[in-house]
């Protein structure tokens, strides 16, 4: 018999938060926490996109950890993989930390479109959660990328490797903001990353959670 949605979520959480402890960054214990706060055990992943729902985020991540590993340790093997192996997890685990928002104000909220055209019965406008988009990016925040915010939250607890700052801010290769100053600069790390994300995003992941 399956697992309920809930129970991947407490399941996927365990898997984050263990890997994350298991690195003995200082300051880990109180990013988790402050993780918890914000909402990035339950927020959703993306827009409309992959994992669009409740929970999306912390399967994603799951998903990025995990194929960032078997990534690792088949193009480096063991021995090398182990040297940057801390490192892969924190990167994983916090690529897309951004998504949670910042300042108090979410990343993503919900996409309420207009359902049906108000009658003189009913001259109010009634609205609706999108199907095909269900969520949004908050207008209420400034336009800043989520990998910035990323680095700019994980930062307040924990001190980031100059490899683990450039994996997670360039981690949407050519896809992202910065896509033409990654070219020619990639590191191992950084190309680890982005293989598990697109992996994750384009291939294991769609838009609703298998049951």
């Amino acid at each position: 018999m399956g697992k309920t949605t809930e129970n991947k979520e407490l399941d996927n959480k365990k898997y984050v938060v263990d890997r994350l402890l298991a690195t003995k960054r200082d300051g880990m214990e109180e990013l988790i926490e402050y993780m918890e706060e914000i909402g990035f055990f339950n927020a959703p992943c993306s827009g409309g996109n992959h994992l669009s729902c409740e929970f999306g985020l912390i399967h994603h991540t799951r998903h990025v950890m995990e194929y960032a590993e078997k990534i690792g340790l088949c193009l480096l093997g063991a021995e090398e993989y182990n040297k940057i192996h801390d490192s892969v997890m924190i990167s994983a685990a916090l690529h897309d930390l951004g998504k949670c928002g910042q300042f108090g104000k979410a990343y993503y909220v919900p996409n309420m479109i207009k359902d049906g055209r108000p009658t003189k019965a009913n001259p109010e406008q009634k609205y609706k959660l999108s199907e095909d988009k269900p969520f949004q990016i908050n207008k209420d925040l400034l336009k800043v990328d989520h990998c910035i915010r990323s680095i700019t939250l994980a930062t307040l607890y924990i001190d980031l490797t100059e490899d683990e700052q450039f994996a997670i801010l360039y981690h949407d290769g050519l896809y992202g903001v910065l896509k033409y100053e990654i070219q020619g600069n990639e590191t191992p790390l950084y190309m680890i990353l982005h293989w598990a994300d697109m992996w994750a995003s384009r291939v294991v992941e769609c838009k609703k959670i298998e049951q």
